[in-house]
């Protein structure tokens, strides 16, 4: 499955930690969700109601994941985006889990879990990134002054 997006920007260097590293920096559910592949309970996580405007980064590492003006409620529970903020933000990799085929995407700088991508979401990509929001830190749009 190829990963759309609007612009490509220049790659990040991988961002590599030890274990104990990880634990350190992530709370046990961010560990959780984006060391061991885990999954927030739906309509619970702090980012699914989220509507302001601003960038979606990985609580990891924090490079920019998703843009709030491609974020939409798909009625699944989790926060869904339709398109990652560059292509070379994500990566894809098959997921035979819990005896079905899905599409795992990952933080393609330091590798945490986010969720699954599904191709049923809305135009123009029709693609629904599912993302777990302990797997996301939001950062809101600063007041314009001149608005």
């Amino acid at each position: 499955m190829t990963i759309q997006t609007k612009a490509g920007e220049e790659k990040k260097e991988k961002v590599t930690r030890t274990e104990a590293e990880w634990r350190e920096l992530l709370t046990p559910e961010q560990y959780h969700v984006t060391r061991e592949k885990g999954t927030e309970p739906p309509f619970a996580g702090a980012l699914y109601n989220n509507h302001a405007d601003g960038k979606y980064h990985c609580v990891g590492c924090g490079a920019e994941l998703f843009k709030s003006d491609e974020k939409y409620d798909s009625g699944s529970g989790w926060p869904s985006f339709w398109l990652p903020a560059t292509p070379e933000a994500l990566e894809a990799h098959e997921d035979s889990t819990l005896g079905m085929r899905r599409v795992e995407v990952t933080c393609a700088t330091c590798g945490a879990h986010l969720g699954h991508v599904f191709p049923d979401g809305p135009k123009p990509t029709g693609m629904r990134y599912c993302i777990n929001s302990a797997a996301l830190k939001f950062e809101g749009e600063k007041e314009n002054p001149s608005k």
